[in-house]
């Protein structure tokens, strides 16, 4: 990924940065991690030690899900360790929940939410998750899920919302391109109230 950044014409780490979705708990759960390819088995702090080495050597600037949704307490310990370095998302981990946004918030585990509107079933609740967020002073990120279709309401929250971050995958598919016309369109209409949040976003509430 870095020799891609390069090869492109940019530099690593100050124009384009690394954002990784770990989705751990689909190999892991109760504190041990099998990596399949490498046929080797990690423990929660296992686990973490790897991630910082990632995070040491590239430039990485978010990270989504690096612990599994059932490792509270990992979740917590690699936020210690570098919360203060990049963001920390929780995907599966926090759901879009507020309760578990607050709960995650007094042990220090993760500083961002991904807010996925139907995965949290009505905007009413993934709003109250956000306002959680805020609280909590993490950071927020709407995002799309898998099989979506053309509609663009997300983009219209993470903007309405104050976000200052969108997931919606990259520039290929009906369904991507359509959210991220959409927000050029926004931007076009905003003119000079447009305001793009670059790198500022990244472990922090935007707003």
């Amino acid at each position: 990924m870095v020799q891609a950044i390069e090869r492109a014409g940019f530099v690593p780490g100050v124009q384009v940065a690394i954002a990784l979705d770990v989705a751990a708990s689909e190999f892991g759960s109760r504190g041990r991690y099998t990596l399949g390819l490498e046929s080797r088995q990690l423990d929660s702090d296992g686990m973490i030690e790897l991630l910082l080495r990632w995070i040491d050597r590239y430039p990485i600037a978010s990270i989504e899900d690096p612990l599994a949704e059932d490792d509270r307490d990992g979740f917590a310990r690699f936020t210690r360790a570098a919360g203060d370095r990049l963001q920390i998302v929780g995907d599966d981990f926090l759901v879009s929940h507020a309760p578990l946004v607050r709960e995650a918030a007094t042990v220090g585990a993760a500083n961002t939410v991904l807010l996925k509107p139907n995965q949290r079933g009505t905007l009413t609740e993934t709003l109250e998750a956000w306002h959680a967020a805020q609280a909590a002073g993490y950071a927020g990120i709407v995002s799309a899920r898998s099989g979506e279709t053309e509609d663009t309401t997300i983009v219209h929250l993470a903007i309405g919302w104050g976000t200052g971050q969108l997931k919606v995958g990259s520039f290929a598919r009906g369904e991507r391109m359509a959210k991220w016309n959409e927000a050029l369109r926004i931007e076009e209409r905003l003119g000079g109230r447009a305001r793009f949040a670059g790198a500022a976003v990244f472990g922090r509430n935007p707003a």
